[in-house]
């Protein structure tokens, strides 16, 4: 016969008599009183109340400017225009007129803006090649099926880059002109350094190759633009050979996709090295040059350039201060609320009962 196993038999599986699995251990639980709760509402609401109206008062101090450029000046006749698709190709230019009423004092930046245009379709998302946009050898010549149908060109030679994102890509650029009364300036704007760290030097780069003689026209020799491209990757910036390829920052820019429908994407930052924008951007008359090629009629959008200046809380938004004043008049009432129902009904215990 076995050994009879110890503790056998009903009170087998009865945890040990220790403090921790019989539940002795001191505790500690709060007594949730209107003395303690009530002045933890009233502080909250103060707080949010406070924050509140210190985050608006900072928004309030930076400016924004925002023209609609959609069918504005003479940008009507380059909106027909961009209608017919056998003209995608051809050149529109337009100016738009506007005034600033006050200075915007400090750094100021450019950005253009589209209006319900979906970045955030998820097949649009997902068509493009991140292998391809790192610079991978294989994946220039070989794009992922993500990318389709824009995969190959007319010629059957794979695109670069492929994928809907990047043959989206806003192609409108601009010149902006202060009108003073000593004449007429192009406003300076520093056209790089507009991208995020990570995307310019991790998730974007051009292709390596063993022989560095070669130009970039070489390296991307054997491969197509997108199809509503005016212009291949390797030719994208006439003026800055260093900014063409997979590393453009329009291009990072434009490819890191919009979690709304309503965005505006950064363009250029003023250059305050030179005067009389030192200080800012002067109050005054200005125009916009456009070189109009985005369309925008066939998804119904419109089109903006949107000039702000920024504090260390950002551009001007009043979602989070507005957030912040309703929660705090919220709880502020729900604190009166309660202080009226404990003084009628639970103060030192009386009407309890009833």
């Amino acid at each position: 016969m076995g050994k009879a196993k110890a503790n056998a038999g009903p009170l087998a599986r009865r945890p040990d008599n220790s403090a921790f699995k019989q539940q002795r251990l001191p505790a500690w639980s709060p007594m949730l009183t209107a003395q303690t709760v009530l002045p933890f509402f009233y502080g909250m609401a103060i707080v949010c109340v406070l924050l509140g109206a210190w985050l608006l008062v900072t928004v309030q101090n930076t400016h924004e400017l925002k023209v609609d450029y959609t069918h504005a000046g003479s940008c009507d006749k380059c909106f027909e225009k961009r209608k017919d698709r056998a003209n995608a190709n051809q050149s529109c230019n337009c100016t738009v007129v506007f005034n600033i009423e006050n200075m915007f004092k400090g750094d100021v930046f450019f950005y253009y803006g589209l209006i319900n245009f979906h970045q955030n379709l998820r097949q649009y998302m997902d068509s493009r090649d991140d292998g391809q946009m790192i610079g991978r050898n294989k994946n220039l010549r070989n794009p992922s099926s993500y990318c389709e149908p824009f995969i190959k060109d007319k010629n059957g030679l794979p695109i670069a880059p492929c994928g809907a994102v990047a043959n989206s890509m806003f192609n409108d650029s601009f010149t902006l002109v202060y009108h003073s009364a000593a004449g007429s300036r192009v406003v300076p704007l520093f056209r790089k350094g507009i991208t995020w760290y990570t995307d310019k030097n991790v998730k974007f780069r051009n292709p390596q190759v063993e022989n560095k003689t070669l130009t970039l026209a070489q390296v991307f020799e054997g491969t197509g633009q997108p199809l509503y491209w005016q212009k291949p990757v390797y030719d994208l910036d006439p003026w800055d050979r260093n900014n063409n390829g997979f590393i453009n920052e329009d291009l990072i820019v434009w490819m890191r996709e919009a979690a709304f429908p309503n965005f505006k994407k950064l363009y250029g930052v003023l250059n305050r090295a030179i005067e009389p924008f030192t200080d800012g951007l002067p109050a005054g008359n200005y125009s916009v040059l456009i070189s109009y090629n985005f369309p925008v009629e066939y998804f119904q959008g419109r089109k903006e350039v949107v000039l702000s200046t920024v504090s260390w809380f950002g551009g001007q938004n009043n979602f989070l201060p507005v957030a912040y004043l309703v929660t705090g008049c919220l709880i502020l009432l729900l604190a009166v609320i309660l202080t009226a129902v404990w003084w009628k009904f639970g103060k030192n215990g009386r009407n309890m009962e009833e």
